[in-house]
């Protein structure tokens, strides 16, 4: 879209077609005035439209279908992108969905929105990887260096690569705490300690979207309101086994922190969770559902009055083409009519159905009474307000060539590595002393990294060292996402704990686990001569550590349990709840445990709970896979 000129001089996208300068077109009146002026344009369709937060898929660099129909026919202009397509492709993809919105009757533009891009992790539900952005370790691994400061830098360079490609919005970070270490979803936070994971935290969105939000921010949108780290059993909650938050040490309060702490550096957004809070005196109804969690706490306790959106797919599932369906998330109220389960949201002052393109559900509330359409204004007001405020109706569109040079740049990686090296963590033993003539066995390592570092051979016998890489430990299930989600048991399996101690044994052992839950050490510790932990981390920037090229300095961001019956009767909500744990949060150095950091009558040291998983929540028929 051209600009045009005003007889002011001032420049303006003529958004509504018309030839004149409207108040919302106007780059130079304040974003507050703009909105209003918006806001009264806007029929009821289009106020619905905005409030749907859809997923798509981006395309393939020969085509632009994704989101057009979406666009043209419903007007829906919020999407979460769900794949990585090369640099170039996302780019010329996101000002084709700009040049469909610009043909709209008002020419709203477009957000897209990404779960996190720049780790290790590839889940398609949570994390992905691909697409050339510059790769640090997870955000856990973020909370082992333990440098807020680095932190900050490193979500500004990651800001700066979405931003490239037309990314806006970050569904993330998470702000829940590692208290239940069974939880898949670990590795996506900053920690056990709510002092530290607070400090990191607001780091990470100061980042993100400076310390005002506006044309080169990226704005975080912090989850799993009011805390999804407390999960009963350690199940999640994208399944219906999991959909229970406990809370049987009565901490709500200590998992409350962080969020209070994103809220003070100014997080744009907020996503509740799946989780249904038991024990707290909170509604016991999902998060997204639930007046008492974001009317009374977010709006009310911590007068929140940015956009709140759902977790995502509540209310309709999800279909992956070719690959099947899943459910809907809608737990606590499966059993109620999908119109009364709108009314809920809406009247829990919820601003956007994520996963949802039904505006329809929407218009149907108000025409039915269920809401007015002030309730509706207030929400959109709130949506727009960001639109504005990210400088989205001045200039939605990205340079592809531009975004190619920067996304992945040299400088870029070389901080995204220093990142992965300084939360390398030393859990026991010392540094390999042999040189690079030394006979050299690797599992799981390019050999090709691995050849700068010795003479590979294929036989741990004839090795001067060994160096293998591991994956924490979890249970393998099935189904199409579970897959995706690492649960269940955190000890190795015996046979396996057993190999790896005769291979101790043959020759000089190095081992690095990735955590990306706090795994069950013991027995690895007092045979390896290096036990370290990565948090996602190249072969090489692992290999630096294990040859003490560049020695590995992080600190633990949780405690590692001594074994599962520790870990099963601890508490979820609880921190440092686990029984005479193998090594504790901040080794090697001191642990953060204090009266400071403990929930008042806490004890550290002690669980419980006294007798294997959690089931106290669960009701009959419930079963896990």
């Amino acid at each position: 879209m051209k600009l045009l000129r005003h007889h002011d001089g001032t420049m303006f996208r003529d958004l509504n077609h018309n030839g004149t300068m409207e108040p919302y077109e106007n780059p130079g009146l304040p974003t507050e005035q703009r909105v209003a002026d918006l806001l009264a344009r806007m029929t009821l369709a289009e106020k619905a439209a905005l409030m749907c937060h859809g997923r798509v898929n981006a395309p393939r660099p020969d085509a632009f279908p994704a989101g057009s129909d979406a666009i043209t026919e419903l007007g829906i202009t919020h999407f979460l992108v769900m794949t990585a397509p090369e640099v170039a492709t996302m780019a010329r993809w996101n000002n084709h969905l700009q040049d469909l919105a610009a043909a709209t009757r008002l020419g709203i533009p477009v957000t897209l929105s990404s779960d996190p891009r720049h780790g290790f992790g590839d889940n398609p539900a949570a994390a992905h990887t691909g697409g050339g952005f510059s790769r640090g370790p997870e955000p856990i691994g973020l909370a082992a260096t333990g440098d807020p400061e680095l932190v900050r830098e490193f979500a500004a360079a990651t800001a700066r690569e979405l931003c490239a490609v037309g990314i806006r919005v970050a569904v993330h970070p998470m702000a829940d705490l590692a208290t239940e270490p069974r939880w898949a979803r670990v590795g996506g936070t900053f920690g056990e300690d709510a002092e530290s994971a607070s400090r990191m935290l607001a780091a990470y969105i100061r980042g993100m979207q400076g310390e005002t939000l506006g044309a080169e921010s990226v704005a975080c949108m912090v989850k799993h309101f009011p805390g999804g780290g407390p999960v009963a059993g350690g199940e999640d909650p994208h399944f219906a086994y999991g959909r229970f938050q406990a809370y049987p040490g009565g901490n709500l309060e200590y998992h409350l922190r962080p969020f209070a702490a994103a809220l003070e550096a100014g997080v744009a957004q907020v996503m509740p969770g799946y989780g249904i809070p038991v024990g707290t005196g909170l509604a016991e109804v999902g998060a997204c559902f639930n007046r008492d969690v974001i009317a009374g706490l977010l709006r009310g306790r911590y007068r929140f009055d940015g956009v709140v959106c759902t977790d995502f797919n509540l209310l309709a599932g999800m279909n992956i083409p070719g690959r099947g369906s899943l459910p809907a998330r809608n737990w606590g109220v499966e059993h109620l009519p999908l119109a009364e389960q709108v009314r809920m949201l809406l009247d829990a002052d919820v601003d956007q159905f994520g996963g949802e393109t039904r505006p329809e559900l929407i218009i149907e509330a108000v025409r039915s009474g269920a809401a007015t359409e002030a309730r509706i204004d207030a929400s959109v007001r709130r949506i727009l307000r960001d639109k504005f405020r990210l400088g989205l109706f001045d200039n939605p569109y990205v340079d592809p060539e531009a975004a190619e040079e920067l996304v992945g740049r040299p400088e870029t990686r070389a901080l995204a590595r220093r990142v992965q090296q300084r939360s390398l963590v030393p859990l026991s033993g010392t540094p390999v002393g042999f040189g690079p003539d030394c006979a050299l066995y690797v599992e799981n390592i390019d050999p090709r990294v691995a050849a700068r570092y010795g003479a590979p051979v294929q036989r741990p016998e004839d090795a001067d060292v060994a160096v293998v890489r591991l994956d924490a430990p979890y249970e393998q299930r099935e189904g199409l996402l579970e897959r995706y989600f690492h649960a269940g048991s955190l000890e190795f399996p015996p046979a396996e704990l057993e190999r790896l101690r005769e291979l101790a044994a043959t020759v000089p052992l190095a081992v690095c686990v990735a955590l990306d839950r706090p795994a069950v050490l013991t027995g690895l510790a007092d045979s390896a001569l290096l036990l370290l932990a990565d948090f996602g981390a190249e072969d090489d920037v692992v290999l630096d550590a294990v040859f003490n090229r560049t020695p590995a300095t992080g600190r633990l961001p949780f405690d590692l349990p001594s074994s599962m019956r520790a870990v099963e009767q601890s508490r979820e909500d609880v921190p440092f709840d686990t029984r005479d744990p193998l090594f504790r949060c901040g080794h090697p150095g001191p642990p953060p445990i204090g009266p400071k950091h403990l929930p008042e009558g806490a004890d550290a040291t002690a669980g419980r709970r006294g007798g294997g998983p959690s089931t106290e929540h669960r009701t009959p028929g419930d079963s896990g896979p």
